[in-house]
């Protein structure tokens, strides 16, 4: 990522002098979105060509006119990492611009952006995105509880870090492996790990909002009572089991179980073990031979009301029951 070369085979399927022709496309291909030219332009050069698979997506374009652009409510969200190549991109973040420029990788949340400017004569990058729901599983699995709200990732990757160093070089492998019939466009499951591998080096390694956790977590020994009652949740998931019942095999009293959990689980008894059964419902989710409709995969542990049901399931992972099973089974 340190070096400014951009002498790589750049053969666009998208090329114009027209930018609502650009924007047409784009939106065809990535959903609404808001966009304009900076200053009054007459002919708008542009070249582009992209790939996707939902979860990761790679754009690489050139422009020779600087334009702005920044994500409406129906625009889908991701994480994208920037790759400029000449030129520039600067990131408006609340009161700060961040520059992106040759040599400098930028980690931006296209709805936490208030806008993206892109400018030089000419200017050519890469953009890398990740599906923001790969990010929310992810957060979801290692706190384990469902994260909301910005995460205020930390724009400029640390190059300079061991840590920064391995995201960028993932980033380019992802990138090469994909750019011209690359070898990753063969292999969908290798994706997938990149894919993960990626989401979880940036949770873990890029300063954002939740890392103050991180740090904590290591200590957070549960007490015996606390590790019992996971121990029966566990062990009776799929059965109609009370609080009161997993008090009792804890062997303390409600209110001890409820301060238990809080303390060092950060979620109550009754929504730890509902996302021990969300978990659970993810998995039959995502097996390929498992023919049960959502329906009754919802039913089977213990989500009666279907809609309550992809409602949770979506604030912890970022997709829908379905958007999960389609998912699981294009691959």
């Amino acid at each position: 990522m340190h070096q400014k070369n951009t002498s790589f085979d750049f053969n666009p399927r998208f090329q114009g002098s027209n930018f609502e022709q650009m924007a047409e496309i784009f939106a065809g291909n990535f959903g609404p979105f808001d966009a304009s030219p900076v200053g009054r332009v007459h002919d708008f050069h542009w070249k582009a060509d992209f790939w996707t698979d939902r979860t990761l997506t790679l754009v690489t374009s050139q422009y020779f006119t600087g334009w702005s652009v920044k994500a409406v409510s129906e625009t889908s969200e991701w994480l994208s990492l920037i790759v400029p190549r000449t030129g520039a991109v600067d990131v408006a973040l609340g009161r700060n611009t961040i520059e992106g420029t040759p040599g400098k990788l930028l980690l931006v949340n296209n709805h936490e952006a208030e806008r993206f400017l892109v400018r030089g004569d000419p200017h050519l990058s890469d953009v890398l995105r990740l599906d923001w729901a790969v990010i929310v599983q992810t957060l979801s699995a290692l706190f384990e509880t469902p994260q909301t709200g910005s995460l205020a990732l930390s724009p400029m990757l640390d190059l300079v870090s061991p840590a920064g160093q391995l995201i960028a070089n993932l980033a380019r492998s992802i990138i090469d492996g994909v750019r011209n019939d690359g070898p990753l466009l063969h292999s969908p499951i290798a994706r997938s790990h990149l894919a993960q591998a990626l989401a979880d080096l940036v949770v873990r390694t890029v300063p954002h909002r939740l890392s103050h956790l991180l740090d904590k977590r290591p200590f957070l020994i549960a007490p015996v009572h606390v590790r019992r009652a996971i121990d029966f949740m566990r062990a009776n998931i799929d059965q109609p089991i009370t609080m009161a019942a997993v008090a009792n095999a804890a062997g303390v009293s409600l209110r001890a179980l409820e301060t238990g959990f809080r303390a060092f689980r950060e979620a109550s008894p009754s929504g730890y073990l509902r996302n021990i059964r969300l978990r659970a419902a993810r998995e039959d989710l995502l097996d390929p031979t498992n023919r049960q409709t959502v329906r009754e995969i919802c039913l089977k542990w213990g989500f009666f009301h279907t809609g309550r049901f992809s409602s949770v399931y979506r604030t912890r992972y970022g997709e829908t029951p379905s958007d999960t099973k389609k998912r699981c089974v294009s691959l």
